[in-house]
């Protein structure tokens, strides 16, 4: 792409080329110190993706956390999440409110769960609210609570309607 041309006929020498020794060839004042071209971030390149954060089974974790990131969650915590992605493993507990993009639940949520994309699988126990965009609950998952469906469930200041119970759903639609 680039040809080595002659350009630099008093500077740096050209590959194959001796440089003489001149002392007139002298630099006025030492070059900068130059970063390694692997820590400046190349515009318009994506950023790689940090690995999941993995919180294991013999940890317990009291007070809240945040990430933008993935977390699967195989110990117990207690306090609220808020993840791009959080899987909560099957031998795992939270207890508060879990926030996420995605959330797939193969373990014991005991809080509200909101998310865009909301998964309980079989082996799913769920005590609390869940509000959610799209969910999809598998046979053998247990739930105590309400389910309630909105555009943005991330947004927590939402003017929406109080989520409604299972059975009182089928109540109201009754008495219509």
């Amino acid at each position: 792409m680039f040809s080595k041309t002659r350009i630099n006929e008093g500077g740096t020498p050209v590959d194959g080329e001796a440089k003489q020794a001149n002392p007139a060839d002298k630099p006025a004042a030492p070059a900068p110190a130059q970063r390694p071209a692997a820590a400046d971030p190349v515009p318009g390149k994506p950023k790689t993706k940090a690995p999941t954060s993995l919180i294991s089974s013999d940890l317990t974790i009291t007070g809240n956390m945040k990430t933008s990131g993935d977390v699967q969650v195989e110990g117990i915590i207690e306090g609220d999440i808020r993840a791009h992605l959080l899987t909560v493993g099957e031998g795992a507990t939270i207890r508060g409110e879990v926030v996420a993009d995605d959330v797939v639940v193969d373990g014991r949520v005991i809080g509200r769960v909101r998310g865009l994309k909301v998964r309980l699988t079989s082996t799913a126990r769920v005590e609390g609210d869940i509000i959610h965009k799209t969910i999809a609950i598998e046979s053998g998952a247990h739930f105590e609570g309400s389910v309630q469906r909105q555009d943005d469930p991330l947004n927590t200041n939402s003017g929406g309607q109080a989520p409604v119970p299972l059975g009182a759903a089928a109540a109201e639609a009754k008495k219509a």
